[in-house]
């Protein structure tokens, strides 16, 4: 059997978009955004000022807050380091009573038990 002839004739995008002719734009054209009107110099000033005093008063807003963090965290650090040396005598009770206690208690297990145990 003999192969179909599946040839599609090319079409060239720029050709087709010349033949519909320009498009019409919805939105305004480059002249117009160049001529849009602008800021003067003094306002430009004004605005730059405005925005140094909001940068400083978030720099005020955050310094304030890592003075609090770092106060929180002082607070922290020293109870955990108050805490740690209770701690520490607590594991050293908890050692001392497994050592007294040991691996298990012979009054718990009888004699025939532990026989089984050992062997």
């Amino acid at each position: 059997m003999g192969k179909r002839d599946n040839r599609v004739a090319y079409m060239n995008p720029i050709a087709m978009a010349r033949s519909r002719g320009s498009v019409q734009s919805s939105g305004p054209t480059i002249h117009d955004y160049l001529n849009r009107p602008r800021p003067t110099w003094e306002e430009v000033k004004e605005q730059l000022e405005k925005k140094k005093k909001g940068s400083k008063a978030l720099a005020e807003f955050e310094e304030k807050m890592n003075e609090n963090w770092k106060k929180e965290l002082e607070k922290h650090r020293e109870k955990l380091l108050s805490g740690s040396e209770s701690s520490s005598k607590k594991r050293q009770r908890k050692k001392k009573e497994k050592k007294k206690s040991g691996i298990f208690k012979f009054r718990d297990i009888s004699l025939i038990d532990y026989f089984f145990f050992i062997m």
